[in-house]
C-alpha cells in the first residue's frame, strides 16, 4: 500500500494533442496516498485523456508525468501492475459469467489460479456480488455491471484506483450503492483518482479537486475551500423583469461576493444571506420591480464552475 502523503501522481506541464486539437494544455498537479482526488469537469473537458495518460494507455505529447514516482514514458509496464481502472464504459465480457470474468482477468496479471479465485470471491463479497457468481454478464442490470467493472478493478490489489465517470447512466440508488463501496476503500487507506461531472459524487469522495475547462485547470482544492473562496456560503436566486433585475443589487456589493445571470436568473452569491434577501425584498417594493422568484439556497461546487467559467457542468 502506499505511504500516506508521499506523491502517486506527478503532472508537470502535461500536454496532450490529438494533431492540431491540444485537448490538455499543460495542467499541473498532484495525488499522494491515501486520498481520492478528482477531475471535475463537464464532459469534453480533457478529463478522460489525462487519466489515460496516467495508466500507460495513452501516451503523453510533452511535459513530465511521474507514477509512483516513476516516467510513465520509462517505465509503463512495472506502473501498470500497480494500478486498477475502471473505464467510463464497462468492457466486460457478456458471455462470461460474473466469476469468470474475475478470474480470466485476474490472469492478465499472471495471478496463480488458487490465489485469483480467493481474490475474486473476496471481491464477489465486498462489492455484494456473490449472489450473482454464477449470472451471466449480459443479464446484469447497468448498476450490477459498474460494480462488478469496480471489482474487477481491485484483482490486482492495486496501490491505485483510476475511476473514469464511475457512475455515469446509473439510477441515483445503483450510484449511492458504488459511493458506498468507494467510500469503504477510501477507509481502507486506496488512493484513488476519480472523473466526474457529477456535483454530490466530488463532495461525497474528493479530499482534493481540480476544475478541469477546455484541457486547463481552472482551480484546485478541497471541495469546501472553493465553495469558501469563490461563491460563499449561499447563492440567491431572482426572477426579475430581465431590463431592470441588475439594478435590484445597486449599493449591496458589502453584501455579494459575486453575481451571475444564468438564462432569465440573477443569481448572487454571498456569506450573508438572510441580510441580502431582505435588502432585495426592500429594493425591489421601493423600485416598483415584480419578483417572480425570491430563493435562497446553500451553494454548491456548480456554483464554483459557473462563476469561474460562465458555463453549466452540463453544457
Amino acid at each position: 500500500m502506499v505511504v500516506k502523503g508521499i506523491d502517486v501522481i506527478s503532472a508537470d506541464s502535461l500536454v496532450k494533442r490529438f494533431g492540431d486539437f491540444e485537448a490538455v494544455k499543460g495542467i499541473e498537479f498532484s495525488v499522494t496516498g491515501g486520498e481520492c482526488f478528482g477531475l471535475l469537469g463537464p464532459n469534453g473537458a480533457g478529463k478522460t485523456s489525462v487519466v489515460k495518460m496516467i495508466y500507460g494507455f495513452s501516451p503523453i505529447t510533452s511535459g513530465k508525468l511521474e507514477v509512483f514516482g516513476e516516467d510513465i514514458m520509462d517505465k509503463a509496464r512495472d506502473i501498470k501492475a500497480k494500478i486498477g481502472v475502471v473505464p467510463q464504459e464497462d468492457n466486460l465480457d457478456p458471455e462470461l459469467s460474473v466469476l469468470d470474468n474475475l478470474l480470466v482477468y485476474a490472469g492478465y496479471f499472471r495471478i496463480k489460479k488458487h490465489t485469483s479465485r480467493q481474490r475474486a470471491m473476496e471481491i464477489l463479497e465486498f462489492m455484494d456480488l456473490t449472489e450473482k457468481s454464477d449470472q451471466v454478464v449480459e443479464r446484469l442490470s447497468g448498476g450490477l455491471k459498474r460494480r462488478l467493472t469496480i471489482g474487477r478493478a481491485l484483482i490486482n490489489r492495486p496501490e491505485l484506483l483510476i475511476l473514469d465517470e464511475p457512475t455515469t447512466g446509473l439510477d441515483p440508488y445503483a450510484r449511492h450503492m458504488v459511493w458506498q463501496r468507494l467510500r469503504r476503500l477510501k477507509e481502507a487507506g486506496t488512493t484513488m483518482l476519480l472523473t466526474t461531472h457529477y456535483l454530490e459524487e466530488a463532495s461525497q469522495l474528493c479530499d482534493r479537486l481540480i476544475i478541469i475547462h477546455r484541457g486547463e485547470i481552472m482551480e484546485q482544492g478541497t471541495p469546501g475551500e472553493l465553495i469558501e473562496r469563490h461563491v460563499g456560503k449561499e447563492a440567491l436566486v431572482l426572477g426579475a423583469d430581465h431590463l431592470r433585475r441588475d439594478s435590484l443589487a445597486d449599493g449591496l456589493d458589502e453584501l455579494i461576493k459575486a453575481r451571475h445571470i444564468l438564462g432569465d436568473d440573477l443569481v448572487l452569491f454571498t456569506d450573508h444571506g438572510r441580510a441580502l434577501s431582505e435588502r432585495i425584498g426592500e429594493a425591489a417594493k421601493n423600485l416598483g420591480i415584480s419578483l417572480d422568484y425570491h430563493r435562497l439556497r446553500p451553494t454548491n461546487l456548480e456554483d464554483v464552475f459557473l462563476k469561474l467559467t460562465g458555463e453549466t457542468l452540463a453544457g
